[in-house]
């Protein structure tokens, strides 16, 4: 590697220090509470070393959720792409990705609940379009089951994907606020039931008894 890249790479590794740092920091004390300087002393970094990266504790936050939603986008887009996979499959393995993103990495999972997605009146408006971007790709895949028969016409994708995300989401914050078990079993138990819960009511009853079958 020549001497630029090896700053190059040295300068990115730096980057992810800071990042990995502020997702500790913030999922611990909250974005609001926190300063730069927490951030900066957690990364073991020089605070001034931060604003070479960042020009703000809101561009960090911005950064985390950017980078976390593109790669949940990805793995819908390319789920949506397996011509072989009904739409239960589909959104079953929508749900295990998210819920396995929190299972692994739960501080990250929630400064993205709590300081973005469900931030209304910040964070979470500023970045309405790219969230939306997620309910209609789910949005996507029941109006392809619609079309193929598979799931009812009379309820709205739109309405479907708001319904199979929030019901995810809410399960999110029970377990980031601890009022629900959050054990492996619970974990695997939650994939299936929200599912259940969502495609028991979508598919037209021939759709249900193959499921059952199948």
């Amino acid at each position: 590697m020549s001497a630029q890249g090896s700053r190059a790479a040295a300068a990115a590794d730096k980057r992810r220090q800071i990042l990995d740092a502020a997702i500790r920091v913030f999922a611990t004390r909250g974005f609001h509470a926190c300063r730069v300087s927490d951030v900066a002393d957690e990364a073991g970094v020089a605070y001034g070393l931060v604003y070479h990266y960042f020009d703000s504790k809101e561009e960090i936050l911005n950064t985390l959720f950017t980078e976390r939603w593109q790669i949940l986008l990805d793995a819908i887009a390319e789920l949506d792409r397996q011509q072989d996979t009904s739409a239960r499959e589909k959104l079953y393995l929508v749900g295990s990705f998210i819920i396995d993103s929190y299972r692994h990495e739960p501080d990250l999972m929630k400064v993205i609940i709590v300081e973005v997605t469900r931030a209304a009146n910040s964070f979470g408006r500023a970045h309405l379009a790219k969230i939306r971007e997620a309910y209609d790709m789910i949005g996507q895949i029941v109006e392809k089951a619609q079309r193929q028969g598979v799931f009812k016409p009379d309820i709205s994708p739109d309405f479907a994907a708001l319904m199979f995300y929030g019901a995810i989401e809410q399960l999110l914050s029970g377990w980031i606020f601890d009022v629900i078990p959050a054990g492996e079993a619970d974990f695997e138990q939650a994939k299936l039931l929200v599912v259940e819960a969502i495609c028991g009511g979508l598919e037209v009853p021939s759709a249900q008894a193959a499921a059952v079958s199948g």
